[in-house]
């Protein structure tokens, strides 16, 4: 039953995760509302929409975890009691494209972060500058979140093999 208490904890920790971005897209739509009622540059100003437009993207993420972790938690127990050799090479088999998943993920994320970068140095459009700064602030969190999720997810998949004996 280790295999159970493992797998579950690792559900339970990629739910928390997902509670962690919905407080952050909170945090954002905050400093949206705050720029909206308060600033009075045209800087300022310009953040308003794009970090209304990430804040969307961050529940859309934590939604996205939350939805696919969470009733994981109840189906592992399920699963490995139906049958556990199928069970662990399921979740072999998953972890492994999930890591193939997250080593993409951490080429596209720089990639973008490069662009946005560009994006500021040659642009002197408020907006487009104000885009670039809320997509690096953006794609660095979702970075950081990757990065706690790439390590859980090798320490759980290095952890499948030896269950099965």
């Amino acid at each position: 039953m280790e295999i159970i208490k493992l797998s579950t904890d690792w559900a339970k920790a990629e739910v928390f995760s997902a509670k962690m971005v919905g407080l952050l897209s909170l945090v954002v739509f905050l400093v949206a509302l705050g720029f909206w009622q308060l600033s009075k540059t045209p800087m300022a100003k310009s953040f308003v929409w794009p970090l209304f437009f990430a804040g969307f993207l961050l529940v859309a993420v934590s939604a996205g975890l939350y939805f696919a972790n969470k009733p994981r938690i109840a189906q592992f127990e399920t699963a490995f009691k139906n049958d556990a050799a199928s069970f662990i090479q399921n979740e072999i088999t998953r972890t492994a494209k999930s890591k193939h998943d997250l080593a993409l993920v951490f080429k596209v994320l720089p990639a973008i972060i490069i662009a946005a970068a560009l994006l500021i140095m040659f642009s002197q459009a408020p907006l487009w500058r104000a885009i670039g700064i809320t997509t690096i602030l953006l794609m660095t969190f979702l970075m950081l979140i990757d990065s706690n999720t790439d390590a859980r997810n090798t320490a759980y998949h290095q952890e499948l093999p030896t269950a099965r004996q």
